[in-house]
């Protein structure tokens, strides 16, 4: 029997060497395969022999691993490593344009790190993360890490697009990719991406809700209410929401939600169960944050099973209107403790989410400040000009514009674009609405935005509150109360609810009701303090109502944070409609003592 080997010198013959991996694979493999396999298979051969394998000789690389629709290649340079892969992309986009349109396409992740040679099979962390970050990657591009960017910067005729820190299955740490691009790549072709920061977005999963007490009827109803919530939130542009087929084998919870959502890829679960107890019906709900092990929202829905679908509209309805604030306000407090250096496009908008309802002049130019960046690093970034619409109206409305003509312009420029680039997000279409109502006072005109915005995602808060506004605006303060009715129902604890409680006091207010006006306008006044719109329309609501000391008091409270505040002004350019509400508003605003 022989001797057996000391481990210590088991590790001493491991033998490591820095090298540049590229990871190369076949875009929507599985797709053609049930197409066509035996068609495929020949595709694939051709292309590793006659393009891939070719080019791979000329800069000194070698195999390294071959599986399925997969390449494993290795260079002694990241240069060369570069250069291959630009060099296999433009052959593959050639032969596509001249000879053969249904070739296969390629993604392409380039690492370079420390790599272990187990006997010409390469493993360790770079392979690990070429073979992720190739996901990144849109069909016929090249992803590269900063470490193999930072190799190839003015060595090869390339630029570099930053697509952020994109999680990764099995790497822990944050890994920035860039993409290659080179002169006659479809980047340079001005085809713009949906998101710089795709990869970014809060990763949601909603697992079947389970049935408590057993009847089979219950079951119908868990899954209904299962798919409703999963095809509502699905409408949402600021997430990503797994789909119903990925996550119904957890229906018997035999794995407990850390497991789920490490094999889902996701940050958030929604969970929840159904109980019956005679015609009574009980929905409980949590909201998630599996990697920091909390609750991000709890709660209890109570009805009858006499109208169960009804029942389950609603409650889906109501949850769908409530995740998407918690999920941003989880999001935008796990971002703003990172270092302002490190942040990419996505972490700029939540950052500018934090400060902007500040109301202060300094927060609002840190606001316009990080949503330009996030322009910057993705100028195809659709939410980031709508932040950017909402930051300025903002800016315009509380009085802090030193050119409002320019700023109005700028706003509007801003809020059509960002509907351009992306026409379903139902966020940039209300506020996009929302601009053309009350910044260029065309609310007539901004009706049908809204409408579209609610087509994309019914159950938007946001949405109903802004058309709210607009139709307050145009004397119709009742239709305007009943869209805030759908504003409560669906995510009655929102964020912005000190700017949706304005909205119910302006409708009051058009409505000659002042007396609920004030109350709307004080609820909205003691949630932000700083929010003018609130003390200018509390100061005319309470004159109006014949409470003239109260009134001016709250006068000199808006003098105070507004000191150049003239009547004639703020008249000028507010966008009621009905010429007796705007007689009415001036009329108060000059009891309550406010200059002409």
């Amino acid at each position: 029997m022989g001797e057996l080997q000391n481990p210590q010198d088991q590790s001493s013959s491991v033998r490591r060497r820095l090298a540049a991996v590229a990871f190369a694979d076949v875009a929507g493999f599985s797709r053609l395969m049930a197409i066509n396999d035996v068609a495929t298979v020949n595709k694939w051969k051709r292309l590793r022999t006659e393009i891939l394998e070719q080019h791979m000789t000329r800069h000194g690389g070698r195999v390294a691993d071959l599986a399925g629709d997969a390449l494993l290649v290795e260079f002694t340079s990241a240069v060369s490593a570069v250069s291959w892969a630009v060099d296999v992309q433009r052959s593959v986009y050639a032969l596509q344009d001249e000879m053969d349109p249904d070739l296969l396409t390629l993604r392409i992740g380039i690492s370079v790190d420390d790599v272990i040679d187990d006997d010409g099979t390469l493993q360790g962390d770079g392979v690990n993360i070429a073979a992720r970050i190739h996901q990144a990657a849109e069909p016929g591009q090249v992803v590269l890490t900063s470490m193999a960017r930072d190799f190839v910067i003015n060595r090869v005729p390339v630029t570099f697009q930053d697509l952020g820190t994109p999680p990764m299955k099995n790497i822990t740490r944050p890994v920035r990719v860039y993409a290659v691009v080179w002169e006659g790549s479809e980047a340079t072709a001005g085809i713009a991406q949906p998101y710089l920061q795709w990869s970014t977005r809060p990763t949601l999963a909603v697992l079947p809700f389970r049935n408590i007490g057993g009847a089979e009827e219950d079951s119908y109803f868990g899954e209904g209410i299962t798919e409703d919530i999963i095809t509502g939130l699905s409408h949402s542009r600021s997430l990503y929401v797994i789909a119903r087929t990925s996550t119904l084998r957890y229906s018997d919870r035999g794995k407990d939600t850390q497991q789920i959502a490490y094999e889902l890829g996701v940050r958030y679960i929604l969970d929840g169960s159904v109980r019956r107890q005679k015609s009574h019906l009980r929905i409980n709900v949590e909201l998630i944050d599996v990697v920091n092990n909390r609750s991000v929202w709890a709660e209890r829905f109570d009805g009858t099973s006499r109208d169960l679908f009804e029942f389950q509209d609603r409650i889906a309805a109501r949850i769908v209107g409530s995740v998407e604030p918690r999920l941003q306000a989880a999001e935008t407090a796990r971002i703003v403790s990172r270092p302002t250096e490190s942040l990419d496009a996505y972490d700029c908008v939540l950052k500018a989410m934090s400060k902007l309802y500040l109301f202060t002049q300094n927060s609002f130019r840190d606001t316009e400040e990080l949503l330009n960046r996030a322009i910057t690093l993705d100028p195809s970034y659709a939410r980031a000009y709508a932040y950017l619409a909402w930051c300025l109206n903002f800016w315009i409305g509380e009085g802090h514009s030193s050119d409002p003509h320019k700023d109005k312009a700028r706003a509007l420029a801003a809020a059509l674009h960002s509907i351009e680039l992306d026409p379903q997000d139902s966020f940039g279409l209300a506020v996009a609405g929302h601009i053309i109502s009350f910044v260029d006072r065309r609310p007539n005109d901004a009706v049908e935005l809204f409408d579209q915005a609610l087509v994309q995602n019914e159950n938007s808060a946001f949405a109903w509150a802004l058309s709210a506004l607009t139709f307050a605006y145009l004397g119709h303060p009742d239709n305007a109360l009943e869209r805030l009715q759908n504003v409560w129902r669906l995510s009655p604890f929102d964020p912005l609810n000190f700017y949706f409680w304005i909205v119910a006091g302006i409708a009051e207010f058009v409505a000659g009701r002042y007396d609920e006006a004030i109350v709307w306008m004080r609820k909205s006044n003691r949630a932000n303090p700083r929010f003018i719109a609130s003390l200018r329309m509390l100061a005319a609501s309470l004159a109006l109502a014949d409470k003239t000391a109260d009134a001016k008091t709250v006068g000199q409270k808006l003098l105070a944070i507004e000191p150049t505040f003239r009547v004639s002004s703020f008249v000028a350019w507010y966008p009621l409609q009905r010429p007796d509400d705007l007689s009415k508003l001036e009329a108060g605003l000059k009891l309550a003592g406010l200059p002409e």
